[in-house]
């Protein structure tokens, strides 16, 4: 089916355009959700205006998410969840966990598929992770994962605590490595001093 698209599309087709569809989406998809309109010789006198419309509603829409950008770069977003002691949880952090949680710090709906969680996250802990919400638009937001029973300040907290002494171990072990080191080295005076010790007996002997 032709039919004129009177909004964007995302990867289907920007408003104005006139495409052939597959009819079960035309009819099932597009013309229900006022996306487009069968490419009559009454809709094709629209296009111009359409466009014009499709153009503007694009700026809007890209201004919009600039500033949703804006708002949400470098933000801290805690989640608290069931764990073990050892920090592993008992399932994961989704994409929809993260939307909804946006979605209440913003008081604007939040599409899961724009947040972007590159590998399964199933431990306690913080990551860094890109929502990408528009085509030009992409931001970073930190993810707080705490386990539930426990404030996030504290959380963080005891994550300090936990590097800071893994710093403070770090050089001692290191240093504890180089001496025993050292102590493997012959002293090469003393070696001569041996050597000289064996060559002066056997002399005697002879």
């Amino acid at each position: 089916m032709k039919v004129l698209f009177l909004e964007d599309v995302p990867g289907v087709a920007q408003g104005g355009d006139i495409k052939n569809v597959k009819n079960g989406f035309a009819r099932n998809y597009l013309i229900p959700k006022n996306l487009a309109t069968p490419a009559t010789r009454d809709s094709l006198q629209r296009i111009d205006r359409l466009k014009k419309q499709a153009e503007s509603t694009r700026l809007k829409t890209l201004k919009d998410m600039k500033a949703l950008g804006d708002e949400l770069s470098g933000t801290r977003v805690d989640i608290e969840m069931r764990a073990g002691a050892s920090g592993q949880l008992y399932g994961s952090v989704t994409n929809t966990i993260v939307a909804e949680k946006l979605a209440s710090l913003t008081s604007r709906e939040i599409d899961r598929r724009v947040i972007q969680i590159p590998e399964s996250i199933r431990d306690t802990g913080t990551y860094s992770i890109q929502i990408k919400l528009h085509p030009e638009v992409r931001t970073d937001v930190t993810l707080l994962v705490h386990p539930i029973g426990m404030e996030p300040e504290e959380f963080l907290e005891s994550l300090e605590d936990i590097a800071e002494q893994a710093q403070d171990a770090g050089p001692s072990a290191e240093e504890s490595t180089v001496d025993e080191s050292d102590n493997l080295v012959e002293d090469p005076v003393s070696a001569d001093v041996s050597e000289t010790d064996d060559s002066s007996k056997q002399q005697d002997e002879e």
